[in-house]
């Protein structure tokens, strides 16, 4: 089986709603997504003769992935006042809800969707919060 590896990175703000502890607190990260793409074969001829595809198309694609939450405070959806959601963007913040916890787990878990529905035969997809604390996601 053969793997590559390819990451990319963003820093965004997020909080952990219900969460009692240091994290329930807005604070900001410097999230890194490492992607691994698998194969069992090679392909056989052409201009990707010899590789599983192109490393411009995967570190196209990850950054891509990346950009959309690079800068923003990222939020669970309900998990904010309707009037403070208001008043963030009334002063011009650039906020990102989602339907999971902002947790580096569920991430791991979007990302690979999003990966896989791009047609990338993912294999895994890691997580980084901070340079020591990662989660990953594999289907079964």
């Amino acid at each position: 089986m053969y793997t590559l590896k390819a990451e990319a990175a963003f820093d965004s703000a997020h909080f952990l709603s219900g969460y009692d502890g240091k994290c329930s607190n807005l604070h900001g990260h410097r999230w890194v997504i490492s992607a691994e793409i698998m194969s069992s074969q090679l392909v056989p001829e052409g201009q990707l003769r010899g590789m599983v595809t192109d490393f411009g198309d995967i570190k196209r694609d990850l950054k891509s992935l990346a950009d959309e939450f690079d800068h923003s405070f990222i939020y669970e959806k309900n998990s904010l006042k309707e009037t403070t959601v208001a008043a963030l963007k009334e002063e011009n913040f650039r906020l990102i809800e989602v339907d999971f916890r902002p947790t580096a787990e569920n991430f791991s878990k979007y990302f690979y969707d999003r990966l896989a529905e791009m047609g990338y035969n993912v294999k895994a997809v890691t997580v980084y919060e901070t340079p020591n604390n990662c989660a990953s996601y594999t289907k079964d």
